[in-house]
């Protein structure tokens, strides 16, 4: 949980409104903590779906207060990322995405598991340059870790610390 907003704090500098992915984000992750995280492999109908997570954030809005300007602004945040209507709520639902396969990725690591139907479920489906690159360079640890596992490294530990890259810069930065 959170790491969406992590996420989102990092590449506030890819043509986006970084503070807004950032509220958006964390809109969707406490949305998500009320129903729970909700994955393609959990057979719930895209309309169940929706209802669960707009019931979520009526009872978002009626902690907050259903007239106050922050429960009017998670209803904004919530539909906004579920119509898919701005560069930012392409942004974050890559970084949903992006976030799914990581803990797939983390998984894996830890307990030795295949769990290739997550990352499967994102091939062609990332909107962003930054979403794709991020995926790309996660792909390529991915193989890394096979690779180095399959030498004898126990699972979740590289051979060396050297071999642990950092992420490319998010699209649009000035490190590009």
């Amino acid at each position: 949980m959170y790491r969406m907003g992590l996420m989102s704090l990092l590449a506030s500098d890819c043509n986006v409104d970084g503070q807004r992915c950032i509220r958006m984000a964390l809109v969707h992750d406490i949305a998500e903590a009320i129903v729970g995280d909700i994955t393609p492999h959990c057979n719930v109908s895209d309309a169940d779906k929706f209802k669960l997570e707009a019931d979520a954030v009526q009872e978002i809005k009626k902690m907050l207060g259903p007239s106050t300007y922050a429960a009017t602004e998670v209803e904004i945040l919530w539909h906004e990322y579920e119509q898919q209507s701005t560069p930012e709520s392409h942004l974050v639902k890559d970084f949903d995405k992006l976030e799914m396969i990581i803990q797939a990725h983390e998984y894996e690591q830890a307990q030795g598991q295949q769990l290739q139907q997550f990352f499967d479920s994102t091939v062609g489906r990332f909107k962003t340059e930054t979403g794709r690159a991020w995926a790309e360079e996660l792909m390529r640890r991915r193989q890394q870790a096979a690779n180095t596992n399959s030498r004898g490294a126990p699972a979740g530990k590289p051979a060396m610390e050297s071999e642990k890259p950092s992420y490319p810069a998010p699209a649009g930065s000035s490190d590009s």
